[in-house]
């Protein structure tokens, strides 16, 4: 996945991501070129760090790429919706090390499924039960170990990595509680995986297209039923920044216009989740 053009080299990911890579330590944009190579993250190491997790992360789909070389405008690891990018060192990067940065991004991973931005009640929640309501203090431009996804991430590390992510017994932030000491916060954690997806659709009640979306999740096809439970057309998802958004042109599987009344949407990758309630009108 790595392209040379004109004397750079290009990290280019399938979804269309397009990277420009360091190859050498002695690049301005290294500030401490170590002891003159990168050293890439072992396979070996991230896939032991995956089985110790001690977390049910559910339908998390995620893919993780290890970097032969820092991203220019990324040195770091880091992690968004579905993906890891784990960066080398200029060092040999040691096993526990490797072990907690691969947690602390899947971390992020489970916060992007499970509990997007978009889910403004449930940061709420997460907020109140970490201590971290103060937005002048806590918010995503403060200083790293104040990030509320930062401490999410490091909250995952503490109390669901095995025991070389966890080697150091501390997180990020040692001003705010260990995570061990909040009470309800392990069980706020696992409780995420077992919540639905949420389905809205737009308009409802509407006529015409319409379009069903979800704040998070991991996409998945979308059922459209009629009230007899018959299967009238199924929908593909399409990315929205966190979130998926699902697109129908009023129209069943055959190409013939659905006519008025109540529909059920449902996705296959929750089937124990109640169906979304459509109205079309005339």
């Amino acid at each position: 996945m790595c392209r040379e053009l004109d004397g750079v080299l290009w990290l280019e990911l399938p979804g269309g991501q397009r990277y420009e890579l360091v190859t050498s330590p002695f690049d301005p944009a290294i500030a401490n070129p170590g002891d003159g190579a990168f050293h890439p993250f072992d396979e070996s190491e991230v896939r032991a760090a995956i089985a110790a997790l001690r977390h049910p992360i559910g339908r998390v789909s995620a893919d993780l790429y290890l970097l032969p070389f820092p991203r220019r405008y990324g040195l770091e690891s880091s992690a968004g919706p579905g993906i890891v990018l784990l960066s080398p060192g200029v060092r040999p990067l040691a096993r526990e090390r490797q072990h907690a940065e691969v947690v602390h991004e899947l971390g992020h991973v489970v916060h992007h499924r499970h509990l997007p931005d978009a889910d403004v009640a449930g940061w709420v929640r997460y907020r109140t039960l970490r201590g971290i309501q103060d937005e002048t203090v806590f918010v995503a431009s403060a200083p790293h170990a104040d990030r509320p996804h930062e401490i999410f991430a490091e909250d995952f590390r503490a109390l669901f990595g095995g025991a070389d992510a966890n080697y150091s017994g501390t997180i990020e932030n040692q001003r705010i509680a260990p995570p061990a000491s909040v009470a309800g916060l392990e069980d706020f954690l696992l409780g995420l995986v077992d919540a639905p997806l949420a389905l809205s659709a737009r308009p409802n009640p509407g006529r015409g297209p319409l379009a069903v979306v979800a704040a998070g999740g991991d996409g998945g096809a979308l059922d459209l039923f009629d009230v007899a439970g018959r299967r009238i057309t199924t929908l593909s998802p399409e990315r929205t920044g966190s979130g998926w958004t699902w697109r129908w042109d009023g129209r069943d599987a055959r190409g013939a216009e659905v006519p008025p009344g109540v529909l059920l949407a449902r996705r296959r990758g929750d089937p124990s989740a109640p169906p979304l309630r459509i109205v079309r009108r005339p």
